[in-house]
Parts: structure tokens; sequence; C-alpha cells
């Protein structure tokens, strides 16, 4: 079956960095697209950065942007956030999402803190 686990997240300082884990097992790694989302208390699950193997292209919700980045190891099978300056506002559970048509899959999060 498919599967998706999360890594990498923890409490931070502001102005700290992190770098979050997606191992995946279970499909065809190349056929789908990925992305990490986020979940704060109260609020709604909103796209953070997203990859496709298909067209090696990148997209990120702008509050993100310049500060993380998407990355992939297709050997590993394993999707990577890179987040570096973080503020408190990024507090949140990340989740990690693979996607096919129109079909989503979801990891069980890690959940990322940071203090001011």
């Amino acid at each position: 079956e498919v599967q998706l686990v999360e890594s990498g997240g923890g409490l931070v300082q502001a102005g700290g960095s992190l770098r979050l884990s997606c191992a995946a097992s279970g499909f065809i790694f190349d056929d789908y697209a990925f992305g990490w989302f986020r979940q704060a208390p109260g609020k709604e699950r909103e796209v953070v950065a997203c990859f496709s193997h298909a067209d090696d292209g990148t997209h990120y919700v702008d509050s993100v942007k310049g500060r993380f980045t998407i990355s992939s190891n297709r050997a590993e099978n394993t999707v990577y956030l890179q987040m570096n300056s973080l503020k408190p506002e990024d507090t949140a559970v990340y989740y990690c999402n693979a996607e096919r048509n129109g079909i989503p899959y979801w990891g069980q999060g890690t959940q990322v803190t940071v203090s001011s």
C-alpha cells in the first residue's frame, strides 16, 4: 500500500532551520506529484510547496518563498523540505502529500514549533 512517513520536525527558535523528510513506499515514485502542506490550530490546511518529477517544476506559497526549498532524492524515494529563517507563524503540523490522477495520499504529519 501507499505509505508516506514524515520526520524531522521539532522545536526551534525563530531564525533557525529544520529539514523535513518524507519517505515514500508502495508505489512508483516518479508517477506522483508531491507536496508539503501544513495546518496550524484553528486554520485550514494549506499547501506550502509542491514538486512534480514530470516537469521538475516547484511552487511555493508566498509566505515561504526564499526561505523554504522542496527537493527529492529519487534513488531513495524521499522528498525533503528545507526550512530556513523560521518564523513563529510557521508553527504547524506539516504533512507530506502524494497525488496521482486526483487521488491524494497523506503522511501522519510532523510537528514544527517555532518559538519567538
